[in-house]
Parts: structure tokens; sequence; C-alpha cells
């Protein structure tokens, strides 16, 4: 996912000079606004490192730097809370020497627990300082802070032509606002609120002295919101109060949400993880929750990547489809822009309201620029439809999936061959538009690089699963003239893909079809999401996944997304090599509808031993391709995304395919075809896991290469299916 966007100062890319490193990072998330942090809980801006407090892709706080006596403190704990909402930092002095070499301090002397979180639009933290000094003893704490309203784009490197000025003012005794004279109209301003009032304060520094009884605590807090517009709503400054809130929101949100417990607590770690991901990266919208791409780069609205994380966590959490589906319809393409890559009916790919986006000076404020979004929003709400049986919002977006059908006739297949391709219209535009949006994802075997309009083969599958669920979907909305259409184009489009696409010498699946319609007879994963669709002959998908696990696909931590034979293999490249946990689930679903239950249970195991070695057992957007080795962990890649919203759901998928699970509303039926547990699991229970406006308790039991399944509660008459 890679952003690139020719502008006359050059190329934006996501930095190579600077890592992400996630045991040194901590990330808080909530709305539209993030914090990337240091193990201290500080802002120490980095060139290129999205360091600081952001609202909207503006950095609102770009320093904020605790010391104590001058000094910083010694790290002695540092760690985001399991449910991703409170930053909790444990600090102690280091031993203090006085101009002569005298220990003037001892360390250990005084303990300062640091806890911050974001709500709102602001960082609420509370500083809780105690002494274990024998006597009365006075203490000095400053805190320096800055606000540079920084776009994200900016430290990914674009070199912006002009920006405005900011200006710190002192507000009060306790009060420091940064103004910045925004360039587009938008009014934005840092306010940092201390309580209690610091001895001094200047306008980029606060000093608290302290004197402190042997044993006694003294608390400091700290509020810093990002207002943005002419009328901001009155900020909540006072800490507990907001943590409340902020945990009511959090908890009801979880609760909607399926859960998911084995006999392995370090899976039911990765769950853990993976679930409060998700709640993390899920954000309100007016049309439902919508799951953010990932942080620090994509904290907003991504089409594919929300549609993709829906279907893969549709079957425990529906209501994530519904906002994204509805989200979607609403800012469907309704006109031509060339500069937005936008035409009528088209599914958005990317929405940015920072500076630069809303000026113009990037294309990405509303961008089009996503191949695949359009037949994945059908797709999704053909599923969804099937999963939960939702009238009111299929009613709703019926005239949006129509329209969607329409651009793939009318625009999707732009020389009429019948398949869809993509091409930027102005060179500000992402050059490749599928799922491997870099510079030089699609390529042919000698490693030149694709020309023209460009037929992704896994976009094709996508189509023939978008048609066949349009087809159902006309059918139960009385539109049989349009079902039987759709069917018809589907099973067209089917026999045109295997005889366009199908590679012999390979084994499968071209990658795609140039400009000239060449294909690029590349071994990608891209081959195996065409599992996912059901668009592949069951032969040759049989022979995609035996080369899917071949010791050039198969790295041992997961399916690489090219092969090691390819030329332009490289398992520390963005596309070209590397481990996407997302790509690996969609293989994973497409591995067990075709019925390769021990390769789907191979690629689980991979992928959760993978997380068992990530931070926070958080498995990232990507991770390099390098081979298994004994005793050695994945090596991460230095500027994934972590978290990563399709990333997090991984694994739900995963247990998805080896359960075979399937959901039906409309008969109030779980179907189970195969289903299978990997080896390090002997049981799993899902609870509340919804269905038809009931919930069902399942237990699932290990024995040798079977599994016995237990319904362990019921209501309203839903059903389970087993088919073996």
């Amino acid at each position: 996912m890679r952003r690139e966007a020719e502008a006359a100062t050059g190329p934006v890319l996501v930095p190579g000079v600077v890592s992400l490193a996630a045991s040194s990072r901590r990330t808080l998330k909530q709305g539209d606004t993030f914090a990337m942090l240091d193990e201290f809980g500080d802002v120490f801006e980095i060139e290129h490192s999205p360091a600081g407090l952001f609202h909207h892709d503006t950095r609102f706080l770009s320093r904020l730097r605790f010391t104590l006596e001058g000094h910083r403190p010694l790290v002695l704990s540092s760690t985001v809370q399991h449910d991703n909402m409170v930053l909790d930092v444990d600090l102690t002095n280091p031993d203090l020497f006085d101009a002569e070499g005298r220990l003037a301090l001892q360390k250990d002397t005084f303990h300062v627990a640091r806890a911050k979180f974001l709500w709102a639009g602001a960082c609420h933290e509370l500083l809780t300082v105690t002494s274990y000094a024998e006597r009365r003893q006075r203490l000095r704490l400053a805190f320096e802070f800055d606000a540079d309203f920084a776009d994200l784009f900016e430290i990914r490197g674009f070199r912006r032509s002009r920006r405005g000025a900011v200006r710190p003012r002192l507000l009060g005794a306790a009060e420091v606002a940064f103004v910045y004279e925004s360039l587009d109209g938008v009014p934005r301003s840092t306010r940092l609120s201390f309580g209690p009032q610091p001895t001094r304060l200047t306008e980029t520094r606060a000093e608290f002295e302290l004197e402190l009884a042997a044993r006694e605590r003294r608390p400091i807090s700290i509020a810093v919101h990002c207002i943005e517009g002419a009328a901001a709503p009155a900020a909540e400054r006072r800490f507990f109060v907001a943590r409340r809130q902020a945990r009511r929101t959090l908890a009801t949100a979880r609760a909607q949400a399926a859960e998911i417990e084995t006999s392995n607590q370090s899976v039911n770690g990765v769950l853990a993880r993976s679930a409060a991901d998700l709640a993390m990266l899920n954000t309100d919208t007016p049309h439902g929750p919508y799951p953010y791409a990932g942080v620090p780069w994509f904290s907003t609205v991504f089409g594919r990547d929300g549609l993709l994380t829906a279907m893969e966590a549709l079957w425990l959490e529906p209501a994530v489809a519904r906002g994204v589906l509805r989200f979607l319809a609403a800012h469907q393409g309704d006109g031509e822009d060339a500069g937005a890559d936008m035409e009528r009916g088209k599914i958005l790919h990317e929405l940015r309201a920072s500076e630069l986006a809303r000026l113009g000076e990037l294309p990405f404020g509303r961008y089009y620029g996503s191949i695949d979004s359009t037949p994945l929003f059908i797709a999704l709400a053909g599923q969804y439809w099937e999963r939960s049986g939702d009238r009111e919002t299929l009613d709703a977006i019926w005239p949006a999936v129509k329209q969607a059908l329409e651009w793939i006739e009318r625009s999707g297949d732009r020389d009429g061959d019948g398949f869809v391709e993509y091409a930027r219209r102005r060179s500000s535009g992402l050059r490749n538009q599928g799922w491997k949006d870099s510079d030089d994802a699609v390529s042919h075997a000698d490693g030149a690089l694709a020309q023209g309009a460009i037929a992704l083969c896994e976009v094709q599958g996508y189509v023939y699963l978008a048609y066949r669920h349009a087809a159902r979907l006309a059918a139960d909305l009385d539109d049989v003239r349009l079902s039987a259409g759709l069917t018809l184009k589907a099973e067209q489009l089917r026999r045109r893909f295997e005889a366009a696409f199908w590679d012999e010498n390979l084994g499968t699946y071209a990658l795609a079809l140039d400009g000239d319609k060449a294909p690029c007879a590349v071994r990608s994963s891209n081959a195996g999401q065409v599992l996912y669709s059901g668009i592949a002959a069951p032969g040759r998908a049989a022979r995609v996944a035996q080369g899917l696990f071949a010791a050039d696909f198969y790295s041992g931590w997961g399916i690489r997304t090219l092969s090691a034979r390819e030329r332009r293999f490289n398992p520390a490249s963005y596309h070209n090599g590397s481990v996407w946990p997302h790509d690996n689930a969609l293989i994973g679903l497409g591995l067990a509808r075709y019925g390769h239950c021990e390769n789907a249970l191979a690629l689980t195991t991979a992928l959760f031993d993978a997380a068992a070695h990530m931070h926070l057992r958080r498995l990232p957007e990507l991770f390099c391709g390098f081979s298994r080795e004994r005793g050695k962990a994945p090596v991460t890649y230095p500027v994934a995304c972590a978290p990563q919203a399709w990333a997090a759901v991984a694994p739900y998928a995963l247990i998805q395919a080896c359960l075979g699970l399937e959901i039906d509303a409309r008969t109030a039926r779980v179907r189970l075809r195969r289903p299978r547990l990997p080896h390090f699991l002997e049981w799993l229970t899902v609870r509340r896991l919804p269905v038809a406006g009931a919930n069902l308790d399942l237990h699932f039991q290990r024995h040798d290469s079977s599994v016995a399944v237990t319904l362990l509660s019921r209501e309203n008459g839903a059903e389970v299916e087993v088919l073996l």
C-alpha cells in the first residue's frame, strides 16, 4: 500500500530511511486521532518519523519531552494495555551528581507513573510522582513541547510549496495554545492544559517544583486537544471523566463481536490482540463503524482495506460490513474526475482530510484509483445479505450495487475484451491500482514492468464473485431477468479467464495481462487469491495450491507475494517476495473452498507461529519473506503499519477456513464443511456467534484428523450442520 504521487517535487513514498520498530514505539488510536510515542511516553521527532499526536493526518503535537531534574528518567516498564486503550509507563530517576561529582540524588528515589490515552480528539495524561526518600525533598520536573502541524505526507517525504505559520500563545497560567494559520481555510490549533498550575510556564516549556514528604504522592495532569474547525466543541479536561467515557464506548463496541477461546494460551494472546486492534481501528462514522486501514500511514478510510477486512470479519462481526457498505455507497463516484481517477459508479479507494489533500496538492483527498474496490463492494453486499438477512441495508445500498455493476461494464472493461483493467488517467495517480500498488509490483518474466491498461488475475476473480453474488441479490429482490443475465456473465467470464490467464508452463495463473494482452508470466500470490473467488477450475486450483507450498513460495512463516524463482524476487521488498497476513488469509479461505484442508491447516500454523514471535503478538501489515530458520523469528519489514486492519483480522479468517464455517441467516443455519483444527489446538470455543438475531455457543474438540462439534447453547431455533 505504498503511496505515490508524482508532483513537481517528485514521488511521495513511505520512507525507507527510518524504522518503525514495534518494540520501541507505542501506538494509540481513537477515532480520527492517533499517537506515536516512544517507550518513555514522549514524542521525540526524527526526520521522516511519524512520531507525534495526529488528527486527520495532521500532526498537532510534534514534541513532548519529560525530564526529571533536567535529565530523562529511566524506564522501568512501558506497556499498552491489552485493550489498546491506555499506555502505562513506569519511570524512575537515575543517579544524579552535582558539579563536584558528588551524588546529589540516588537512583530509584522517585517513581513516576504515566498513564496516557486518546479520547474525542485529545490526548489525556496523568503523571503520578511518588517519593521514596527518607525525608522531605524537593524535585524539579519539566515538559518541553511543540507543534508543527506537519501533514503526514510531508513526513513521508512530500516537499510542499508553501505552508502556514505556527504561532504559540500563553492563554493563562496553566494553558498554552499553538495556532496554525492554515492555507485551506480550516482553523487548526493545539491546546495544552496543565493541572495543577505549573511553577513556570512558557510557550514551549512547563516546569513544576514539588516538595514531597516520604511516601507522598502527587498527580500532574496534561490534556492536549487537537482543535479543528471554527466551532470546536467544549473539551473535557478531567482525566478520569474522559477515561470513563472512553472505556464505556470501547466496551460497548467490543460486546458486539463474538469471542473465541482455545486450549492454547499463545493463540488466545494472538486473538486477543487482534480483537483489540480491530476495535481500536474501527472508527465511528455517520454510516456506522469503519475499520481504518492502519497506523501510522493509513489511519483513514481505504475502500479495498475496509472491504476485505469486513469480508474476513463477517462471520464474527457483521456490523463492520454494514458500516463499510453504507459508507462506501454514500461516497460512490458520482461523476468524472480524471485527477481523482473517479468515474460514475466506482467505489472509493482513499479518503483524506489533511491540508495538502484539501488544497489539491495531492490527489488523495477523495481518490478512486483502485481497480478491485468496486467488485469487492458488490461481493461484500451479497455476502452480508446472506450472513445477516438485513433487508433495510440491502434496500439502502442496492442502487449503489447496480451502479457498481454498470461501472464494471462501462468503465472497468476499457477495451471491451471482457476483462476489467486499470490505467491511471493522470501522472499524479497511482501507477498500479490493485492491492499490490507499488511501482514495481506488476512485471513480466524478464523483470520488465508491465505497461498499458493492466488486467490482474485476482481482479477477474473478484468480478466473477461480484456477478454471482449480485445474481443472487437480484433474484431475492425479484429481478429475475437481471439475475439470469449476471449468472450468464459470470460463466462467460470464467471461460474467458481460464483461456487467457492459465499458463501451463508455470502451472498457475499469470499475474496479469498487460496493455497488449501479453500475459505477465510470473508466479505470484495473486493466483492464490483467485481461489478465494471460486473462478478457478478445480484441477487447476489444485495445481495452484501445490505450487504455493513449494519452497520458492512457502517461507515457513507464510506464502510469499512472489516466487523466489522470479526475476524481481526480493524477500525484503514491499510486494515482490514479502509475506502479507491478509493475502495469506484470503489464500487460506480459497484453499478451504476447494477442499485443500491440509494446506489451509499448514498456512494457519505458519501465521500463528509468526504472530507468536511478533511484538505484542500482533501481526503487522507485512513482514519479510526470508525462509524460516530454527531459532530465528520472522524478519520484520521496517516501515510496516502495526496495527493494520486486514492483518489483525487474518487470524480469524484462517480459523474460519479451518472450520469450513458458513452462515446463512435466512435459514438460521451454521454450516461446517470438513471442519478441522490445527495440531496446536486441542479445542476451540466460539461464544456469542450471532445468527439470525440469536447467539450460538459452539465447541470444537480435535480427535486426530477429525473434529467433534458440540452446540453448547442456541436461541430461536438456529441449526448447525456438519458436512464431512
